[in-house]
C-alpha cells in the first residue's frame, strides 16, 4: 500500500487544526466491539469485522474535522462518527447517539442515497458523488456547528443537514465488516 501523502501537509497550513491521528500510533484512541485497525505505512486500515475506533481524550462541540481516507474497492464500507456518547465497549452507542458520515462508493443495494459516501447515514443524502477512484486519497471536511452539519468531499460541498441529537460528543471511525478495508491517514480537528 502507498504511504499517506498527508503527513507533510495534513492541515493545509492552518495552525488552528490539531492532529489527533497521524497514522503512526493510536495514542488516545480505543477500539470497542470486534474488529481492529492495523497501523501500516502511516495509515490505519480497518479489518476483522464490526467495531468502532474512537478518540477518548475529549468530547467536541463545534468543529471542523478533516479526515484523509481511501478505499481499496468501491464496495468497502466505513464511516466517520461525530458527537456520540461514551460507547464503553458497545459500538452501537455511536450509531444511536451520534451521526455517521458514510464511506461507501458503490451503489447501495437498496438504492438508498443516504447510504452513499458523504451522506449523513440514514438522515441526509449527498447532492453529488465526489469520491476519487479506489486507491486514491480523499479528504472529508466535516463541519458541525450547533445542529448544522456540512460535509465537503474533495473541495465539493455535498451534504447539508440539520440534526436534533446531542451537541457534544466523541469522534470515531467505523470498522464495518470483514471484507471492507478502508485506509485512514491524517485526521485533524479545529474547534470553533
Amino acid at each position: 500500500m502507498e504511504e499517506s501523502p498527508f503527513n507533510n501537509d495534513n492541515n493545509r497550513n492552518d495552525q488552528n487544526f490539531k492532529t489527533i491521528l497521524d497514522g503512526t500510533c493510536l495514542h488516545g484512541w480505543k477500539m470497542c466491539g470486534p474488529g481492529r485497525f492495523d497501523l501500516i505505512d502511516n495509515m490505519i486500515i480497518s479489518s476483522g469485522g464490526m467495531g468502532l475506533l474512537w478518540y477518548t481524550k475529549k468530547k467536541f462541540r463545534d468543529f471542523i474535522l478533516r479526515v484523509h481516507w481511501k478505499t481499496c474497492t468501491k464496495r468497502d464500507n466505513s464511516g466517520v462518527f461525530v458527537r456520540f456518547s461514551d460507547p464503553d465497549d458497545n459500538p452501537w452507542i455511536a450509531v444511536n447517539t451520534g451521526y455517521e458520515i458514510q464511506i461507501y462508493d458503490d451503489e447501495p443495494q437498496n438504492g438508498n442515497a443516504t447510504h452513499r459516501t458523504g451522506a449523513v447515514y440514514n438522515f441526509a443524502p449527498p447532492s453529488a458523488f465526489a469520491s476519487n477512484e479506489p486507491g486514491e486519497w480523499n479528504i472529508f471536511e466535516i463541519q458541525a456547528i450547533d445542529q448544522d452539519y456540512t460535509v465537503v468531499l474533495n473541495d465539493t460541498r455535498i451534504t447539508e443537514f440539520r440534526g436534533s441529537r446531542q451537541l457534544e460528543g466523541y469522534l470515531g471511525l467505523q470498522n464495518h465488516d470483514v471484507s471492507s478495508r478502508v485506509c485512514f491517514g491524517t485526521i485533524a480537528i479545529k474547534e470553533l
